[in-house]
């Protein structure tokens, strides 16, 4: 009896693994074209990488008691470096930040794929706003972490020994900042902010970053290259007052517009995860609004005010207000934009070859749309 009963459990373990991988194998997502430039782009470049876990501690800096949760003398940065391996060029230095509720992962397929393309790429938990935060994520840190963000550039600039994991050496010329969601206004304030910008960061990409209440005056302190890349079903951050008016608010700036994305769809955990969804960002609402203010506008009142380029009064930032009702586009469609753009956007900036600066503008503007009708790309109308 126990022995057919066994069986029987086996049997149906075996046949949901196969229905699961028929699932799975039905609901790929769309290929690129063969041959396509587009797909060159999104192959894995000419070097093998790898990735090292380490601990950076600022001990000039304290973390704030949070909940239940006391304050501490520092602040720690659990880091993630994905690094071309076996390799000692003179790499550009991208530092990435995470969402709200979120961690350093999540955007690691578009981190692995610029490593193999000859960047070192950097991230890092935030002390308050990560996933798993003691006493929860808390979205009033957010002022602290462009500095979070000057810190890490020096501390792997400074890196030696056994301590420095890769064998390249950084260009301290060519550093670049990303980010997504709560990251992306990080990105944007260590790019921008007339206080809290680092003056190193060349080049700049938000990715689903909130922007509404960030005035034209905000993006006067720096004119290095900046692009969004947002999609126009997002739930968390709408789209039309936080990434449409990029190009008429930014000099030198780029939106990189995927029809039909979600918040959630640019996150590592949605391929293939959410596939079968609708539209997921009713579970990031979830995380997102029980772990935050009622005003959601809190966080960006301690960055400043008119003087700063700061207007939060007359910006209305709303999050998970309406759920589109529309079909999301496929994560793995979306993750594919994100990445193949956010390559071609540093490798126009940072390359050393002018024939490559061209070819990746020609990716960005004319091959990525062309071949990806989700996407679509808008320069600066400054």
């Amino acid at each position: 009896m126990i022995r057919k009963f066994a069986i029987g459990i086996i049997g149906l373990i075996g046949l949901i693994l196969v229905v699961f991988e028929v699932t799975f194998l039905a609901t790929m997502p769309e290929a690129l074209p063969e041959n396509s430039a587009s797909a060159e782009w999104l192959t894995p470049g000419p070097y093998a990488t790898a990735i090292a876990e380490t601990v950076f501690v600022d001990e000039t800096r304290e973390t704030a008691a949070n909940g239940d949760a006391p304050s501490l003398p520092n602040r720690t940065f659990p880091t993630s470096i994905w690094y071309p391996q076996d390799s000692a060029g003179n790499y550009p230095l991208v530092i990435h930040s995470h969402g709200f509720v979120s961690e350093r992962t999540d955007l690691g397929y578009t981190a692995e794929l610029l490593a193999s393309y000859g960047y070192v790429v950097v991230a890092a938990n935030f002390p308050l706003t990560a996933g798993g935060t003691a006493g929860g994520p808390n979205a009033n840190d957010l002022v602290n972490q462009p500095t979070d963000v000057s810190f890490l550039i020096d501390s792997v600039l400074q890196l030696s020994g056994e301590a420095k994991p890769f064998a390249a050496e950084i260009d301290s010329s060519r550093i670049a900042l990303m980010g997504y969601s709560l990251g992306g206004v990080t990105t944007t304030l260590a790019t921008y902010h007339p206080r809290l910008r680092d003056e190193r960061v060349k080049a700049a990409v938000s990715i689903a970053g909130p922007t509404a209440g960030l005035t034209r005056e905000f993006y006067e302190t720096s004119d290095v290259p900046f692009m969004m890349i947002a999609g126009t079903l997002d739930a968390l951050i709408n789209f039309e007052p936080n990434a449409a008016i990029i190009p008429s608010r930014v000099r030198n700036s780029i939106l990189l517009q995927i029809e039909g994305g979600t918040h959630l769809g640019f996150g590592s955990i949605s391929e293939p995860w959410f596939r079968l969804m609708r539209h997921p960002d009713g579970l990031g609402c979830t995380a997102v609004l029980s772990n935050m203010d009622e005003d959601p506008s809190a966080a960006f009142r301690a960055l400043g005010d008119e003087s700063d380029g700061i207007d939060m009064d007359s910006a209305v930032l709303t999050v998970c207000e309406t759920m589109p009702t529309e079909k999301a586009l496929h994560p793995g469609r979306q993750q594919m934009v994100t990445a193949i753009a956010t390559l071609s956007f540093f490798e126009m900036v940072f390359n050393e070859d002018p024939a490559r600066r061209t070819e990746a503008s020609e990716i960005l503007s004319r091959s990525l749309p062309s071949e990806m009708p989700e996407a679509s790309y808008t320069e600066s109308t400054r």
